[in-house]
């Protein structure tokens, strides 16, 4: 279990060197989790073998939150300062994104002839 933890952050680790090492717009984790998706296709049996640290990683995702809490309560007087930017921020991209999704969807749609008539 441990190899597999270790196999884990080895790729994040690799992503985070190419990522600054090349510059890349891209976060070192997700990098990371590209070179670790392909190295998966590549050998199946991989994916198999980090399922069960995967799975346990899942279990306790909650435990991901606690440093964003902290990172909000910390900036408390940036949010009081921003707040109502940001949310008009999230609220906006959001509904743009769902705008976005419909789009597409009836895009794909018209060009499958999948639509209803």
């Amino acid at each position: 279990m441990v190899h597999a933890l270790v196999t884990i952050l080895t790729f994040q680790l690799a992503g985070e060197v190419l990522s600054r090492g090349l510059g890349l717009p891209v976060p070192g984790p997700v990098v990371g989790l590209v070179l670790l998706v392909g190295a998966m296709r590549l050998r199946p049996a991989l994916a198999e073998w980090l399922r069960p640290v995967a799975q346990g990683v899942l279990g306790h995702l909650s435990l991901f939150f606690v440093p964003a809490g902290v990172g909000i309560i910390g900036h408390l007087p940036l949010l009081r300062e921003h707040g109502v930017a940001l949310l008009a921020a999230i609220l906006g991209s959001t509904v743009l994104a769902l705008v976005a999704g419909a789009l597409a969807f009836t895009l794909v749609a018209r060009l499958t002839g999948q639509e209803e008539r």
